[in-house]
């Protein structure tokens, strides 16, 4: 049983009892005679003067208390259909936020609701009882009859009202779920007519891209798989929720937003592949020049310097050719990716094809730099030796800023880094120096000072 009959303007309901359509008729006959009674009342007094009558139409313990207990029944009625209203206005509140939320909350605003059911069915039965209980219309009503009607009709309304209250505190209690369920179904529209317009741009941009040649096939194809996200958006929240719906809108959109973007960059990507493609082929073909001339700087740096400073380059012009080698191999493979409009796998082809020149490129470059850095030394090492030295004392003041004994931690490795410097400068003095291990022993001078210095001012930076 229910308090809430349905109406076309809302959702369906259960259709109001017997009794409920019995007490609709009862109330308004009940006006109607409240209406006509003035019109009555003439004649009946008039016949009651000339002695055609017996009943006592007013006045009288009875009819007293015959209005009073329609007065009752009046005030019972209303609060019946006050709450009711109530009820029906709740009712859809809560079907918004099941329908939109199913956190703990609205699953226990929806128990809630149905207990909050159960009580209105209750004290509606009552009440319909109350009424269909006494017929305030009988003309034999008697006078304790109609003061039992007023009591249980009072009982009924009062029970009513305090239902009604009840009602009215839980609703107050669903503002927060209320109000964002109203908030996630006003975005709603919005966010499914963006998916609409996203798929819709993304499928203009692929026909511009189409009308200049580029098939573009990977991006028609996430495309034509999005479109059974559409339908199923068309279908709308009814048939899939409204939480699932808004989560289906914004893939969507963001899925049809990326593939718009990769679609109107394809040209500038072509564009750029092609450019590429021109680039590392014109490289490739001056690295194969350079590689040729390593051979001779090997045969200089093996007349004129002892085996340990050339013998680590020895692989170089056999290493060179076979990377140029592969490079224009896999330029070729990028080619062909490029002309069948695999943009993917052309760009990886070319990141290949880098990587093997920047290689060959430090190889070749490393043999030049070797002969010019030997030939250096050779001529004069003092501008090593002294480049070195400068950097052990500046760190030594540094270590010194401030205190009248060094930090051990600074100063061994200082002293460490001295004594390496010297015995690099030793072997100088042997008949065929070594010029490139003297050149790495100084180069690691320089990096253990480095270190040292970099400790310093982070200690000092902390306070220490």
């Amino acid at each position: 049983m229910t308090a809430t009959p349905g109406t076309p303007a809302t959702p369906p309901y259960p259709p109001p009892s017997a009794h409920r359509a019995r007490h609709a008729r009862s109330a308004l006959r009940d006006t109607l005679s409240l209406l006509v009674l003035p019109l009555l009342a003439a004649p009946v007094l008039a016949a009651s003067f000339a002695g055609g009558g017996t009943r006592r139409w007013f006045g009288g313990r009875a009819e007293s208390q015959r209005a009073e207990a329609q007065a009752a029944k009046d005030a019972a009625a209303a609060a019946f259909y006050e709450l009711d209203t109530a009820q029906r206005d709740l009712r859809i509140s809560v079907e918004t936020i099941s329908a939109v939320d199913d956190s703990a909350a609205a699953r226990r605003a929806v128990s809630g609701f149905e207990a909050l059911g159960n009580r209105i069915d209750e004290v509606s039965r009552q009440y319909i009882e109350a009424v269909d209980a006494h017929d305030l219309d009988r003309d034999d009503l008697e006078a304790g009859s109609a003061a039992r009607a007023r009591a249980e009709l009072t009982a009924a309304k009062d029970e009513l009202l305090r239902v009604r209250q009840e009602l009215d505190r839980f609703g107050g209690s669903l503002g927060p779920l209320l109000g964002k369920a109203e908030t996630q179904l006003a975005r709603l529209a919005p966010a499914v007519e963006r998916a609409r317009q996203s798929l819709l741009a993304a499928s203009n941009a692929l026909d511009a891209v189409r009308e200049k040649n580029l098939r573009a096939d990977d991006l028609a194809a996430r495309l034509a798989a999005l479109s059974p996200e559409l339908t199923r958006l068309n279908q709308g929240a009814g048939q899939h929720g409204v939480q699932a719906t808004l989560e289906r809108a914004e893939r969507v959109q963001r899925e049809a937003g990326t593939a718009r973007a990769e679609a109107e960059r394809l040209p500038e990507r072509a564009a750029e592949i092609d450019h590429r493609l021109v680039s590392l082929r014109t490289r490739a073909q001056a690295l194969t020049t350079r590689a040729g001339q390593v051979e001779p700087v090997l045969s200089e740096l093996r007349r004129r310097f002892a085996a340990a400073c050339w013998q680590d380059l020895q692989q170089v012009p056999g290493l060179a050719s076979e990377n140029v080698r592969q490079a224009e191999l896999k330029l070729r493979e990028a080619q062909t990716a490029r002309d069948a409009q695999r943009w993917a796998d052309a760009a990886s082809l070319l990141s290949t094809v880098r990587a093997l020149l920047n290689t060959t490129d430090d190889a070749v470059s490393a043999a030049g730099d070797r002969l010019t850095r030997l030939n250096a030394v050779q001529k004069d090492p003092r501008a090593e030796i002294e480049r070195s030295r400068f950097a052990i004392r500046d760190a030594q003041r540094l270590a010194m800023t401030g205190r009248t004994t060094p930090d051990p931690r600074h100063a061994r490795p200082l002293d460490d880094a001295v004594a390496r410097l010297e015995r690099a400068i030793g072997t100088l003095e042997e008949r065929h120096p070594d010029y490139w291990h003297f050149l790495t022993e100084t180069e690691g001078v320089r990096q253990t000072v480095a270190r040292v210095v970099a400790q310093i001012r982070e200690d000092r930076g902390h306070g220490h």
